[in-house]
Parts: structure tokens; C-alpha cells; sequence
């Protein structure tokens, strides 16, 4: 057994959202197992759980302590990991459930948006090595130092999955979602949104970052600079699957390869006398109130004042505009944006902004500004007018 390869699968909350899909679940990770393969299951909370129980955090309190909150939001994927593994033992399987502490999976001190500094699998490998299949709570680590309890933010699963894939020199990183691989649209807002079947790091990073789904960004790019081989498969054993690799032949340089969305972006403006004094008030004030960095996306300093654009979950960014309202030098500016991005592949080409900005025009959409990054442009749109966006920029593919 020592010998054989080792697959690390990640299993998102949809498809662990009944015990039925965990029963589920748990028999195709037997097959794996059975085929002489040592696997890793990492496993998300049951499908809501995290929301639920995030919002009863923000019922009981209107600025919830970030470490009860990660002490909190954990015991959604114990309770998976506990039952994937009852229901592999039910199976005839052996199989054993770690937590991240016990996985060895060590991150930084930041409650709810940790960042893994190191994995250490010793018992994993123990338990590999003896036969059995390892169950394995995503989304969470230890603080080496403080031995605190930390969680790495949404997404988090995947990034464990990532980085426990490259810890143990897995033969492949899959991660088991709940829609067919990655599409160049959202199939619940463009019907006919194609599948991507191959994909380099790079743009699948980008897409991730403005707003696509299927992974977090963070995952992405520690696949990338580990060499994890990565694949993308479809819930229920569907033949068709995304596999990330470094390059992609025979594909043109420049071509569109999805579009995507991000559904709401604050803007927070700082009285300052520079961009670093804004950004200097603006970590404090985060500090000060136990709130997590949020994902910024553009910064400007004009006549005294920093304006900084930034998206992250509704709970985090709802906190952080309540704390606002007790704030002198720092305040919400303007309407609340959703953004639309265009992701190349190889590089966007020159004219894409402006024959962008022609379709969203004709379709009645007046883009207050967009952002350029080396693969993708990004239009900053009202809320209303996000999905009409989507569907008519996907015409670009």
C-alpha cells in the first residue's frame, strides 16, 4: 500500500447536503480505495451549513469575535468529515477524519482569513500507509505558535485540498463540484455557457478572482506554484471534466474564454494626506473592529481623500459598513457596483475594451469604469444590470 499513488478529492457542500449524498460520496471514494489507490477526502461543510451558521453569528451578535466565529464555523466540516467516515466504515472501508490541526495543516494567526504557512502531514501518512482512506476537514488549520484554531476564508476547502495534495505528492488534485468543470459563463445565467476543457493556471486564476465559482483563487494559484496536477469533475461521476495545466497548445493567443461576475463591490472613501496614510487608517480601523481583510480591487488618492474598491462575502461586508457609521475619517461612497469580467487567454487584445464596452452600450448598459490586468478587463455596472451584462458580453466567445 505504501507504494501506491495517492489522490486527494475534494467534495464541495452540495454534495454532501443530505446523508444520502454523503452515503453517496462515500461509495465512490471506496471505489477509488478499492482500485488500490491511498486517498484523501477533503470535505466542506453540508450544503448551507456555513451560511446558517454564519448568520446565526451575526444574530446573537452584531460584531461576532473572529476567533469564536472560527471556533464556531469549523464544526461544519466536522460534522461531515464524522459522517463520510461512519459511512465508509458502513461500507466495510477503513477510514479515519482529521481535523486541519490534526492533518498538520499550519497557517498564519488571521481568524477567518488564514493563510497555510506550512503542512505537515505526519498522521496522514501513518494512516495512508496502514490502509485506510483519510478524511480530512477543509477550510481550517492551526496556528502553530498560539495553537489557536484558524479558518482560511471562503474557498478555504480548495486550498487545503491544494495544499495537502502537494504536501504528500499527490498523483492528482480533484476537486468534485457541483456543475460540469469550468464554463465560460455561469450556466445559471448563460444557458449556453461551453465547456471549458482544458485551461492553463493563469487565466483559471484570473476568473477565479473576478468572481468565478468554481474555485478560489488562492487554490489556484498555490497549484500553480506547486505543480499540482489539477482536475475539475462534475458531482455524480460525469465523464466530461476541466483539467489545469501550466500551458494549453494549440490555442490562439488572445481568445475570450469566459465571462464573469462579481455580485456586489463596495466603495470606501478615507480622509488622508496619501494613499499610504488612507491605507495605514484603513488597517487600523479593520484591527480595531476584529474585521478581515477584505478582496480589494483598485485604490486612487484624490484631493485628501483614498477611495478604495472591494468585494468580499454580504455578512463581512455588511459588518464593515456598520462600523463605518461609527467612523470620522472613514465612509461608504456612492451606490453599491457589480462587476463583469472578460478573462484571455495569452493576453487580452488591444481593441477588446473598446468592442466591449460597444455591446454594453447597445444592450443599455453604461459602464461606470473597468480595469485592466494582463488576462482580463473588468466593467464596473449597477447591481440590475449584472446578469443582462454577462449575457451579452458572453456573445465575445
Amino acid at each position: 500500500m505504501p507504494s501506491n499513488p495517492i489522490i486527494v478529492q475534494k467534495y464541495g457542500g452540495v454534495c454532501l447536503e443530505t446523508p444520502a449524498r454523503i452515503r453517496a460520496a462515500a461509495s465512490r471514494v471506496a471505489d477509488l480505495h478499492g482500485r488500490g489507490h491511498r486517498v484523501v477526502a477533503i470535505v466542506s461543510a453540508m450544503g448551507k451549513t456555513t451560511d446558517e451558521l454564519v448568520r446565526m453569528a451575526y444574530q446573537v451578535s452584531p460584531h461576532p469575535n473572529r476567533r469564536e466565529l472560527d471556533m464556531l464555523l469549523t464544526t461544519g466540516e466536522r460534522i461531515s468529515m464524522a459522517l463520510m467516515s461512519m459511512a465508509l466504515a458502513d461500507l466495510g472501508v477503513p477510514a479515519i477524519s482529521f481535523t486541519g490541526s490534526q492533518a498538520g495543516v499550519m497557517t498564519d494567526g488571521s481568524h477567518s482569513s488564514a493563510r497555510i504557512l506550512d503542512v505537515r502531514p505526519i498522521r496522514v501518512r501513518e494512516e495512508l500507509d496502514r490502509g485506510r482512506i483519510v478524511v480530512l476537514a477543509g477550510f481550517q488549520g492551526v496556528n502553530p505558535l498560539t495553537k489557536e484554531i484558524t479558518t482560511l476564508g471562503r474557498g478555504g476547502s480548495d486550498t487545503t485540498a491544494v495544499a495537502m495534495a502537494a504536501a504528500l505528492k499527490a498523483e492528482c488534485c480533484e476537486i468534485i463540484k457541483e456543475v460540469d468543470g469550468v464554463c465560460s459563463a455561469d450556466p445559471r445565467i448563460v444557458a449556453d455557457a461551453k465547456p471549458l476543457r482544458q485551461l492553463d493556471f493563469a487565466s483559471l486564476s484570473e476568473m477565479c478572482f473576478w468572481g468565478a465559482k468554481v474555485l478560489h483563487f488562492r487554490s489556484v494559484e498555490l497549484a500553480h506554484s506547486q505543480n499540482v496536477p489539477l482536475v475539475l469533475r462534475k458531482w455524480g461521476g460525469a465523464r466530461h471534466s476541466t483539467q489545469v495545466m501550466k500551458e494549453v497548445a494549440d490555442m490562439e493567443n488572445g481568445k475570450v474564454l469566459a465571462v464573469n461576475s462579481m455580485a456586489r463591490i463596495e466603495h470606501v472613501e478615507i480622509d488622508s494626506a496619501d494613499l499610504n496614510q488612507g491605507f495605514e487608517k484603513f488597517a487600523q480601523h479593520l484591527e480595531q473592529n476584529g474585521l478581515p481583510w477584505p478582496q480589494l480591487l483598485a485604490s486612487a488618492f484624490t484631493a485628501e481623500k483614498t477611495r478604495i474598491m472591494m468585494t468580499c462575502d454580504s455578512e463581512a461586508l455588511d459588518a464593515l459598513l456598520r462600523t463605518l457609521e461609527r467612523s470620522k475619517d472613514l465612509r461608504k461612497q456612492r451606490e453599491t457596483l457589480s462587476s463583469v469580467s472578460l478573462t484571455c487567454f495569452g493576453g487580452i487584445s488591444s481593441d477588446l475594451p473598446y468592442r466591449a464596452v460597444q455591446i454594453l452600450q447597445r444592450h443599455g448598459i453604461i459602464a461606470d469604469k473597468y480595469v485592466l490586468s494582463s488576462h482580463s478587463v473588468s466593467f464596473f455596472v449597477p447591481v440590475e444590470s449584472r446578469e443582462a451584462a454577462v449575457m451579452a458580453l458572453h456573445s465575445l466567445i
